[in-house]
């Protein structure tokens, strides 16, 4: 993984006193809290409904054990002794003082991380496919680029100050694992017909009021001009997105404006300008870049095929978390490992500061000190040997962190909601662990197969829910919480907006409202191997209307 070099360690170091600066003027009254709000905010510290909140960056999912332990240590010293891990591969904690903040951010500086750009209108954290650099059917690892991007995003002096926020994310695999067509720049890693590696250029897609699928307009960048074309792409929207409306500020609404033909022709011509010039990448830095993230040495395990199956005969339970929890390695005698943070009932993303020391012990041992962070708010460790599962399975037992459940109904992806967002109109944990404990039953979730809930507590839509495969959403009504509901969507790379299914539900009703989804979803669905999008994707939404609300007029 990547390492800081001298300019990075000055740089952020510099960030913290400055901010140490910034909070003791606030704290002594000589800093109005207008005046405040700009400053912190680019140091990743947000003012929530009970207290502050510090979002920590982590670069495109990726840290270590060391990394992993400091994140304990602040949970356990500063905060209530847990983190929250969050859609856009960050972890958040929500009950910091503000006195203590400047201290937090310098004993994560002694770990090389940091807290910059997690907020703002700014380009925020690159994110990127979980599996990265592992996965078996990856083309090639796509953290080398996101580490470019950051790189180069870092305090950029032309865009720290954009309309509105801006989000990158990259995969390295035909199946998308990092949603990249929900981003305001997606980026697909391919290769060319003649072995080269580029990009498919993405643009325009994003969740929140207004929901939208990016428009592809590059089929194949070549690698190098992976910043010549992103800076196009910024120049058109920093001079051209709205800067009078916040809801429409977005590159979304400037490509919906504007039409994607004549955007894209608008950022050919200021690519036309950048091309061949000091942005484009040598391949001799792309080469040093993408050795920090070389695969580790993976010693050959053959054993452990036979010990594997020897295990799952006598352990149904160790076998059904296998069968679940652990996908194919680009080497055949490893496997990737998906840590549940979503026990059943459990609040979503959440890890205590004794579960984040264990993960970093697991990952020491087993996984060549590597860890990753998903947009599905659970924890990999990318690189586990088929004859270590046995002992990480027992390890993980102990922490309350082997539920095998990642991809099924209660691996629900949840933002914190009206509990602590001074934004939301609802809440979001307690119907999540609703829903986790109606369907908690490993027997109920096989039968029922493949099913991604999302939940978010308003419409800024930082649970996702757009595209869950059913989504929730929290609004207002009238003054209490009320949930509306969408059918179909997808963040793969068959990206879909979900549908608006009817009228929205109260709290108590709407896990009954989910399970008469799902029973609908058993009753018309073709065989076993049909997942519930795909059976949704067949017969459309009226079967799920009729069963919830018992005709169309009723519905509307």
């Amino acid at each position: 993984m990547y390492r800081y070099d001298e300019f990075d360690h000055a740089f952020v170091s510099s960030r913290v006193e400055q901010f140490r600066d910034q909070v003791g003027r606030r704290l002594s009254g000589e800093l109005a809290e207008d005046a405040f709000k700009p400053l912190r905010l680019m140091n990743g510290v947000y003012l929530q409904l009970h207290a502050y909140m510090l979002r920590v960056a982590i670069p495109y999912g990726t840290l270590n054990a060391r990394q992993m332990r400091m994140l304990a240590h602040i949970a356990r010293k500063y905060d209530r002794g847990y983190g929250h891990f969050t859609t856009r591969q960050n972890i958040q904690y929500n009950w910091p003082k503000l006195s203590d903040t400047p201290d937090i951010l310098a004993e994560l500086a002694t770990v090389e991380m940091h807290a910059l750009q997690t907020s703002g209108n700014c380009i925020r954290n690159v994110t990127a496919d979980h599996f990265a650099g592992a996965a078996a059917d990856e083309v090639a690892d796509p953290r080398p680029y996101a580490e470019i991007l950051r790189q180069w995003s870092s305090v950029h002096p032309e865009f720290s100050f954009l309309p509105r926020k801006f989000k990158i994310a990259v995969t390295g695999a035909e199946r998308d694992r990092a949603a990249i067509q929900v981003h305001d720049i997606g980026l697909h890693l391919k290769k060319s017909a003649e072995g080269k590696l580029g990009f498919a250029v993405y643009v325009g897609g994003g969740q929140g009021r207004t929901p939208l699928v990016a428009k592809k307009i590059r089929d194949f960048l070549p690698e190098e001009d992976l910043l010549t074309y992103t800076t196009a792409i910024m120049r058109v929207y920093n001079l051209h997105g709205r800067r009078d409306n916040k809801f429409k500020a977005r590159i979304k609404i400037l490509v919906h404006e504007t039409g994607i033909e004549e955007l894209t022709r608008q950022v050919e011509e200021e690519f036309s300008h950048l091309k061949g010039t000091e942005l484009t990448l040598p391949q001799a830095d792309i080469d040093a870049i993408t050795r920090y993230f070389a695969l580790p040495a993976l010693p050959e395990r053959p054993e452990g095929w036979a010990q594997l199956a020897g295990w799952k005969k006598q352990d149904a339970e160790f076998a059904r978390w296998v069968d679940q929890n652990v996908q194919p390695h680009k080497h055949p005698d490893y496997g990737m490992v998906t840590i549940s943070l979503k026990p059943i009932g459990g609040i979503p993303g959440d890890a205590s500061h004794e579960q984040m020391d264990a993960i970093a012990d697991i990952a020491e041992e087993y996984a060549f000190d590597e860890i990753r962070i998903s947009h599905e708010q659970n924890v990999i460790l990318p690189h586990v040997a088929l004859a270590d599962l046995e002992p990480v399975y027992r390890a993980l037992v102990a922490q309350g962190l082997a539920t095998a459940n990642a991809g099924l109904i209660t691996d629900i992806i949840a933002c914190p909601g009206l509990d602590y967002c001074a934004l939301a109109n609802a809440r979001s944990i307690p119907v999540a662990q609703e829903i986790s404990t109606r369907f908690g039953s490993p027997e109920r979730q096989a039968e029922i197969g493949e099913l991604k809930i999302k939940i978010s507590g308003c419409i800024n839509a930082c649970g996702h829910h757009h595209v869950g495969h059913i989504g929730l959403l929290g609004v207002e009504k009238k003054g209490a919480e009320l949930y509306q509901i969408t059918l179909g969507g997808s963040g793969d790379e068959n990206t879909s907006i979900g549908e608006i299914i009817g009228r929205g539900f109260e709290p108590a009703k709407v896990t009954d409202a989910v399970e008469t989804i799902v029973d609908t979803y058993l009753g018309l669905r073709l065989s076993k191997d049909e997942t519930f999008l795909e059976a949704y994707r067949r017969v459309g939404p009226q079967p799920f209307k009729d069963a919830l609300y018992g005709s169309t007029a009723e519905a509307a």
